[in-house]
Protein backbone atom coordinates (compact mmCIF):
# COMPACT_ATOMS: atom_id res chain seq x y z
CA UNK A 1 0.00 0.00 0.00
CA UNK A 2 2.85 2.37 0.79
CA UNK A 3 4.29 1.81 -2.69
CA UNK A 4 0.91 2.45 -4.31
CA UNK A 5 0.53 5.73 -2.44
CA UNK A 6 4.00 6.76 -3.55
CA UNK A 7 3.12 5.99 -7.19
CA UNK A 8 -0.08 7.98 -6.87
CA UNK A 9 1.73 11.04 -5.64
CA UNK A 10 4.11 10.94 -8.62
CA UNK A 11 1.64 9.89 -11.34
CA UNK A 12 2.61 12.04 -14.33
CA UNK A 13 0.30 13.32 -17.06
CA UNK A 14 1.52 10.76 -19.65
CA UNK A 15 0.76 7.82 -17.35
CA UNK A 16 -2.65 9.25 -16.56
CA UNK A 17 -3.38 9.44 -20.29
CA UNK A 18 -2.34 5.82 -20.84
CA UNK A 19 -4.63 4.68 -18.01
CA UNK A 20 -7.60 6.55 -19.47
CA UNK A 21 -6.84 5.12 -22.91
CA UNK A 22 -6.96 1.55 -21.64
CA UNK A 23 -10.21 2.22 -19.78
CA UNK A 24 -11.75 3.68 -22.94
CA UNK A 25 -10.79 0.46 -24.74
CA UNK A 26 -13.15 -1.36 -22.38
CA UNK A 27 -10.60 -2.70 -19.92
CA UNK A 28 -11.75 -3.10 -16.32
CA UNK A 29 -10.47 -0.87 -13.54
CA UNK A 30 -9.01 -3.88 -11.75
CA UNK A 31 -6.99 -5.08 -14.72
CA UNK A 32 -5.65 -1.60 -15.53
CA UNK A 33 -4.61 -1.12 -11.90
CA UNK A 34 -2.78 -4.46 -12.04
CA UNK A 35 -1.00 -3.48 -15.28
CA UNK A 36 0.36 -0.26 -13.76
CA UNK A 37 0.95 -1.67 -10.28
CA UNK A 38 -1.21 0.90 -8.54
CA UNK A 39 -4.22 0.70 -6.24
CA UNK A 40 -7.70 0.06 -7.59
CA UNK A 41 -8.98 3.23 -5.87
CA UNK A 42 -6.48 5.42 -7.73
CA UNK A 43 -7.62 4.20 -11.13
CA UNK A 44 -11.25 4.46 -10.07
CA UNK A 45 -10.88 8.10 -8.96
CA UNK A 46 -8.96 8.96 -12.13
CA UNK A 47 -11.73 7.46 -14.28
CA UNK A 48 -14.44 9.36 -12.37
CA UNK A 49 -12.46 12.58 -12.78
CA UNK A 50 -12.22 12.02 -16.55
CA UNK A 51 -15.93 11.28 -16.84
CA UNK A 52 -16.85 14.37 -14.81
CA UNK A 53 -14.39 16.99 -16.10
CA UNK A 54 -13.28 15.53 -19.41
CA UNK A 55 -9.62 15.58 -18.40
CA UNK A 56 -7.30 13.42 -16.37
CA UNK A 57 -4.71 16.15 -15.85
CA UNK A 58 -4.24 17.03 -12.22
CA UNK A 59 -5.27 20.59 -11.49
CA UNK A 60 -3.05 22.96 -9.53
CA UNK A 61 -4.28 25.60 -7.11
CA UNK A 62 -2.56 28.87 -6.32
CA UNK A 63 -3.40 28.38 -2.64
CA UNK A 64 -6.04 29.64 -0.30
CA UNK A 65 -7.36 33.07 -1.33
CA UNK A 66 -6.42 35.99 0.91
CA UNK A 67 -9.04 36.96 3.43
CA UNK A 68 -8.12 40.65 3.28
CA UNK A 69 -7.63 43.23 0.57
CA UNK A 70 -4.65 45.62 0.40
CA UNK A 71 -6.94 48.31 1.82
CA UNK A 72 -7.83 46.00 4.73
CA UNK A 73 -4.13 45.39 5.37
CA UNK A 74 -3.46 49.13 5.56
CA UNK A 75 -6.43 49.57 7.89
CA UNK A 76 -5.14 46.83 10.23
CA UNK A 77 -1.66 48.39 10.42
CA UNK A 78 -3.14 51.87 10.94
CA UNK A 79 -5.25 50.63 13.87
CA UNK A 80 -2.18 49.15 15.57
CA UNK A 81 -0.18 52.35 15.11
CA UNK A 82 -2.99 54.52 16.46
CA UNK A 83 -3.44 52.37 19.54
CA UNK A 84 -0.39 50.19 20.09
CA UNK A 85 -1.89 48.41 23.10
CA UNK A 86 -4.73 46.79 21.16
CA UNK A 87 -4.60 43.03 20.98
CA UNK A 88 -4.78 41.16 17.68
CA UNK A 89 -8.24 39.93 18.68
CA UNK A 90 -9.51 43.47 19.23
CA UNK A 91 -8.12 44.63 15.89
CA UNK A 92 -9.71 41.60 14.21
CA UNK A 93 -13.13 42.48 15.68
CA UNK A 94 -12.87 46.12 14.61
CA UNK A 95 -11.78 45.14 11.11
CA UNK A 96 -14.58 42.59 10.81
CA UNK A 97 -17.12 45.25 11.78
CA UNK A 98 -15.63 47.74 9.32
CA UNK A 99 -15.40 45.37 6.34
CA UNK A 100 -18.31 43.03 7.00
CA UNK A 101 -16.04 40.03 6.44
CA UNK A 102 -14.84 37.69 9.20
CA UNK A 103 -11.13 38.17 9.89
CA UNK A 104 -9.27 36.12 12.48
CA UNK A 105 -6.63 37.32 14.91
CA UNK A 106 -4.13 35.04 13.17
CA UNK A 107 -4.71 36.96 9.94
CA UNK A 108 -4.20 40.21 11.86
CA UNK A 109 -0.91 38.85 13.27
CA UNK A 110 0.34 38.06 9.77
CA UNK A 111 -0.70 41.44 8.36
CA UNK A 112 0.96 43.31 11.23
CA UNK A 113 4.15 41.31 10.78
CA UNK A 114 3.98 42.17 7.09
CA UNK A 115 3.77 45.82 8.15
CA UNK A 116 6.90 45.40 10.35
CA UNK A 117 4.90 45.56 13.60
CA UNK A 118 5.64 43.01 16.31
CA UNK A 119 4.29 42.44 19.82
CA UNK A 120 6.85 43.56 22.39
CA UNK A 121 6.92 44.69 26.02
CA UNK A 122 6.81 48.48 26.35
CA UNK A 123 9.65 50.44 27.94
CA UNK A 124 8.72 51.92 31.31
CA UNK A 125 10.14 55.16 32.67
CA UNK A 126 9.56 57.72 35.39
CA UNK A 127 7.26 60.49 34.13
CA UNK A 128 8.83 63.95 33.82
CA UNK A 129 6.89 67.20 33.83
CA UNK A 130 7.90 70.08 31.53
CA UNK A 131 9.41 71.80 34.58
CA UNK A 132 11.56 68.72 35.27
CA UNK A 133 12.77 68.70 31.69
CA UNK A 134 13.64 72.41 31.73
CA UNK A 135 15.61 72.14 34.96
CA UNK A 136 17.52 69.09 33.75
CA UNK A 137 18.34 70.77 30.45
CA UNK A 138 19.55 73.89 32.26
CA UNK A 139 21.71 71.82 34.63
CA UNK A 140 23.31 70.00 31.68
CA UNK A 141 24.11 73.26 29.88
CA UNK A 142 25.67 74.73 33.02
CA UNK A 143 28.01 71.76 33.49
CA UNK A 144 28.71 70.69 29.92
CA UNK A 145 32.26 72.10 30.01
CA UNK A 146 33.31 70.44 33.25
CA UNK A 147 36.46 68.32 33.10
CA UNK A 148 37.35 65.08 34.85
CA UNK A 149 39.06 66.84 37.76
CA UNK A 150 35.85 68.77 38.46
CA UNK A 151 33.57 65.75 38.15
CA UNK A 152 35.97 63.80 40.36
CA UNK A 153 34.89 65.98 43.30
CA UNK A 154 31.24 64.93 43.04
CA UNK A 155 29.52 62.00 44.70
CA UNK A 156 26.23 61.13 43.02
CA UNK A 157 23.65 59.36 45.17
CA UNK A 158 20.17 58.06 44.54
CA UNK A 159 17.49 55.81 45.98
CA UNK A 160 15.64 53.30 43.85
CA UNK A 161 12.68 51.14 44.73
CA UNK A 162 12.68 47.63 43.29
CA UNK A 163 9.39 45.80 43.01
CA UNK A 164 9.34 42.20 44.22
CA UNK A 165 6.43 41.39 41.93
CA UNK A 166 6.00 41.77 38.19
CA UNK A 167 4.49 45.02 36.97
CA UNK A 168 4.07 43.95 33.35
CA UNK A 169 0.51 42.59 33.66
CA UNK A 170 1.32 40.90 30.34
CA UNK A 171 0.87 44.22 28.51
CA UNK A 172 2.34 44.19 25.01
CA UNK A 173 2.45 46.85 22.32
CA UNK A 174 2.86 46.74 18.55
CA UNK A 175 6.11 48.38 17.47
CA UNK A 176 8.66 48.33 14.68
CA UNK A 177 12.14 46.89 15.09
CA UNK A 178 14.62 49.46 16.37
CA UNK A 179 11.93 51.75 17.84
CA UNK A 180 12.08 50.53 21.44
CA UNK A 181 12.74 53.97 22.94
CA UNK A 182 10.42 55.97 20.71
CA UNK A 183 8.02 58.07 22.85
CA UNK A 184 4.99 56.25 21.43
CA UNK A 185 6.40 52.95 22.75
CA UNK A 186 7.11 54.12 26.31
CA UNK A 187 4.77 53.88 29.27
CA UNK A 188 5.41 56.48 31.95
CA UNK A 189 4.97 55.09 35.42
CA UNK A 190 6.48 55.78 38.81
CA UNK A 191 4.25 53.74 41.12
CA UNK A 192 4.50 49.96 41.39
CA UNK A 193 2.06 47.87 43.34
CA UNK A 194 2.99 45.07 45.66
CA UNK A 195 5.98 44.60 47.93
CA UNK A 196 9.33 46.20 47.19
CA UNK A 197 12.67 47.23 48.67
CA UNK A 198 14.32 50.65 48.71
CA UNK A 199 18.04 50.68 47.90
CA UNK A 200 20.49 53.59 48.21
CA UNK A 201 23.75 53.84 46.29
CA UNK A 202 26.52 56.36 45.70
CA UNK A 203 29.15 56.64 42.96
CA UNK A 204 32.02 58.91 41.99
CA UNK A 205 34.84 58.71 39.48
CA UNK A 206 36.85 55.59 40.28
CA UNK A 207 34.88 54.63 43.38
CA UNK A 208 31.48 53.72 44.74
CA UNK A 209 29.74 53.23 48.06
CA UNK A 210 28.27 49.97 49.27
CA UNK A 211 24.60 49.55 48.49
CA UNK A 212 22.35 50.22 51.46
CA UNK A 213 19.01 48.43 51.72
CA UNK A 214 16.47 50.15 53.93
CA UNK A 215 14.43 48.09 56.32
CA UNK A 216 10.66 48.21 56.07
CA UNK A 217 9.00 51.54 56.66
CA UNK A 218 9.19 55.03 55.20
CA UNK A 219 12.46 56.96 55.04
CA UNK A 220 12.27 60.29 56.84
CA UNK A 221 14.92 62.88 57.63
CA UNK A 222 16.11 61.08 60.76
CA UNK A 223 16.62 57.79 58.95
CA UNK A 224 18.35 59.60 56.10
CA UNK A 225 20.84 61.13 58.55
CA UNK A 226 21.45 57.96 60.56
CA UNK A 227 21.59 55.47 57.67
CA UNK A 228 23.02 57.50 54.77
CA UNK A 229 24.60 60.84 55.59
CA UNK A 230 26.57 59.83 58.68
CA UNK A 231 27.86 56.36 57.71
CA UNK A 232 28.46 57.02 54.00
CA UNK A 233 28.46 60.66 52.86
CA UNK A 234 30.51 61.91 55.80
CA UNK A 235 33.21 59.34 54.99
CA UNK A 236 33.40 60.56 51.40
CA UNK A 237 33.66 64.13 52.69
CA UNK A 238 36.51 63.16 55.00
CA UNK A 239 38.41 61.48 52.17
CA UNK A 240 37.91 64.29 49.64
CA UNK A 241 38.31 67.33 51.88
CA UNK A 242 36.75 70.74 51.35
CA UNK A 243 36.48 70.30 47.57
CA UNK A 244 33.88 67.55 48.06
CA UNK A 245 30.44 68.05 46.43
CA UNK A 246 27.39 66.01 47.41
CA UNK A 247 24.73 65.35 44.75
CA UNK A 248 21.44 63.81 45.88
CA UNK A 249 18.13 63.30 44.12
CA UNK A 250 16.29 65.98 46.13
CA UNK A 251 13.96 63.40 47.60
CA UNK A 252 11.83 64.74 50.49
CA UNK A 253 13.98 63.01 53.11
CA UNK A 254 17.05 64.93 51.88
CA UNK A 255 15.29 68.28 52.16
CA UNK A 256 14.24 67.99 55.80
CA UNK A 257 15.56 70.35 58.47
CA UNK A 258 17.50 67.49 60.10
CA UNK A 259 19.32 66.64 56.87
CA UNK A 260 20.09 70.29 56.09
CA UNK A 261 21.47 70.89 59.58
CA UNK A 262 23.66 67.79 59.42
CA UNK A 263 25.15 68.78 56.06
CA UNK A 264 25.88 72.26 57.39
CA UNK A 265 27.46 70.96 60.60
CA UNK A 266 29.70 68.56 58.67
CA UNK A 267 30.62 71.29 56.16
CA UNK A 268 29.26 69.23 53.25
CA UNK A 269 28.40 71.28 50.18
CA UNK A 270 25.38 70.13 48.20
CA UNK A 271 25.54 70.42 44.43
CA UNK A 272 22.56 72.23 42.92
Amino acid sequence: MANNQSVRRHLDAFTRGRIIGKLEEGRSVTSVAADFGIAHSIVSRLWRQFQTTGTAIRGFSSGRPRGTTPADDRYIVLQARRNRRQTAGEIARHTTQATGRPISRFTVDRRLHGGSLFARRPVRCVPLTPAHSRRRSLWCREHRNWRDNEWGRVTFTDESRFSLSSDSHRILIWRERGSRNHPSNIIERDMYGGRGVLVWGGIMLGSCADLHIFDAGSVNGTRCCNEILLPYVRLFRGAMGLQFLFMDDHAPCHLTVAAEQLLESEDIERMD
